[in-house]
């Protein structure tokens, strides 16, 4: 005996619940192009600008006479390339101190219990506080004292106590996601605290270090204020402090600034591309514990 069941008005309804009709899956279709417009069109517009000759650099010409000559006169008549080679001195040190200093700390205010340990966390988080332009001039008078101006020492000190307090907040958070039996486990095996952290735990937190160090590096290599400040002389600006020398009172260089943004971006982009696997994986999963 073979019994039918006839549906239910529910059951007919749940497969167009989910659904959009054709007016608002083109309404977000539409929204999607937009946004994905406005998000293009400064670097599409400072890339073109980069190509065209002075005499265009204002106007909407962005084919008309295309030429590479802004390249090569920032290339051959500017110290372009010095203040390149003190950025990526300045930004690589402070990635590399940036992501031991942060996964230790974050570690071990994870892992063990010690005197002061609520209040170090505090500090760190109150110290993302304070504004950039509160804290230059006590900075800069800390690094005069030291005889850290105009030393490259100085600025990774300066991006390092920017970059470390959030970062060691969100490796604490990422640890906390580790289970502890494998620390344990290490114990077992006769390893010291610190060598389980690097032999085991370390390789377990990638996602979290390509965060830490995708942060770093953005700090170091766009941060434009302690670099103006602190350092002075052609021979010593990074790239932030070495852009303000196409801009003066009477104009702007708009060819060689452009050109120089295109070539500044190219760094950045190799780092978000190296890091970007675990970007999102990593924040998740430092934004679970506090």
């Amino acid at each position: 005996m073979v019994t039918t069941t006839t549906p239910t008005p529910q059951a007919l309804n749940a497969p167009l619940r989910g659904r959009r009709s054709p007016l608002a899956s083109a309404g977000l279709h539409l929204t999607l192009i937009v946004t994905s417009v406005i998000a293009v069109f400064p670097v599409l517009w400072v890339l073109l600008t980069s190509l065209k000759p002075a005499k265009y650099a204002s106007t909407t010409d962005f084919v008309k006479e295309t030429t590479f000559e802004n390249y090569t006169n920032l290339l051959k008549d500017t110290p372009f390339l010095t203040w390149f080679g003190n950025s990526l001195l300045v930004a690589g040190l402070t990635t590399l101190i940036g992501v031991f200093i942060s996964a230790t700390t974050g570690y071990a205010v994870s892992r063990f219990r010690f005197p002061g340990k609520r209040g170090l966390m505090w500090t760190l988080l109150i110290t993302q506080m304070f504004p950039v332009a509160v804290l230059i001039v006590p900075i800069y008078n800390i690094m005069s004292s030291m005889g850290l101006l105009n030393q490259p020492a100085g600025l990774v000190i300066t991006y390092l106590t920017i970059a470390v307090p959030f970062c060691a907040w969100m490796m604490k958070g990422f640890f906390d996601t580790i289970p502890r039996e494998i620390d344990e486990s290490g114990y077992v095996d006769g390893l010291t605290p610190f060598g389980t952290f690097w032999r085991l735990i370390l390789p377990l937190a990638k996602p979290g270090i390509a965060v830490t160090a995708f942060y770093s590096f953005i700090t170091a290599w766009g941060e434009v204020a302690y670099a103006s400040a602190f350092m002075v002389g052609d021979e010593n600006l990074t790239l932030a402090g070495g852009l303000q020398k196409f801009v003066n009172q009477y104009g702007a260089q708009w060819g060689p600034m452009s050109a120089a943004s295109v070539l500044i971006a190219i760094p950045a982009a190799l780092v978000f591309l190296f890091a970007q696997r675990h970007l999102v994986t990593g924040m998740s999963a430092g934004a679970v514990k506090g």
